[in-house]
């Protein structure tokens, strides 16, 4: 069984966090209702829904990627680079206990969960504004005892590492070359439509390759998908891998 655990966007988005885009104004309702189409684009993909609670005191929680990191032997709960977040994980440390055994990383080390990409046994981090180079190495302290092998990776000109580059296959990457080396990655590479740089934050889940529709150039390139607007959420600098954080039981 997939498991996407999601949270409802909550009705203090407009004061989230910002770094690489400015700010303008969140439709909260219309928000929400993209948000409960990409839940529903979830099930339809075969995934079961584990919503955790309503943080409306936290604008940034509807982005639940960023709060651990999850493999098939244990789950990693992080320390969010931007301080204003770090109360988010406590709620999702707890849901994912049912499931695994459960880590943290501590200070002074950062680490979003949006920064960090698995292919098969191989885990790339993201250095970027929001992880530290302590971060990535008590990640890779968890991660290597099971056989991992982490890399890390400087991000600039994007907020996260899977703003950049994202799974779209199991042998096959979507990466924005300005932001990211393709020759990091020993797989197939498709790059997005140079008129498209955001369009890099697709998501698999199971056999269903979710992406956005503000990106059709890009979509193209990438065969079949099931698209979903999430238009309102990309205002808070947010993709579609940040809304929910899948794994299998």
């Amino acid at each position: 069984m997939l498991i996407a655990l999601t949270r409802e966007v909550p009705s203090s988005i407009n004061a989230c966090e910002l770094t690489h885009v400015a700010r303008t104004p969140i439709d909260v309702a219309a928000a929400r209702a993209q948000h409960a189409a990409y839940e529903a684009a979830l099930q339809e993909a075969g995934c079961t829904l584990r919503r955790l609670p309503a943080a409306d005191d936290l604008p940034d929680s509807v982005f639940v990627e960023d709060a651990a990191v999850v493999v098939d032997e244990l789950a990693v709960v992080t320390r969010p680079g931007a301080a204003s977040r770090r109360a988010e994980t406590s709620s999702v440390a707890e849901a994912l206990r049912a499931h695994r055994d459960v880590v943290a990383i501590e200070e002074p080390g950062t680490l979003d969960g949006g920064d960090v990409l698995q292919l098969g046994e191989t885990i790339f981090v993201g250095l970027s504004a929001r992880t530290n180079a302590e971060g990535a190495r008590q990640l890779a302290g968890f991660l290597e005892a099971y056989g991992y092998v982490v890399k890390t990776v400087a991000v600039e000109g994007a907020l996260h590492l899977k703003t950049a580059v994202t799974r779209v296959r199991r042998d096959a990457v979507l990466l924005n070359p300005q932001w990211i080396d393709r020759a990091l990655f020993d797989c197939d590479v498709i790059e997005v439509d140079p008129e498209e740089p955001f369009a890099a934050n697709v998501l698999l889940a199971g056999e269903t390759l979710l992406c956005s529709t503000a990106y059709p150039k890009t979509n193209a390139r990438l065969g079949a998908v099931t698209t979903v607007d999430a238009s309102e959420l990309a205002k808070a600098e947010g993709g579609l891998t940040c809304c929910s954080i899948l794994f299998s039981v």
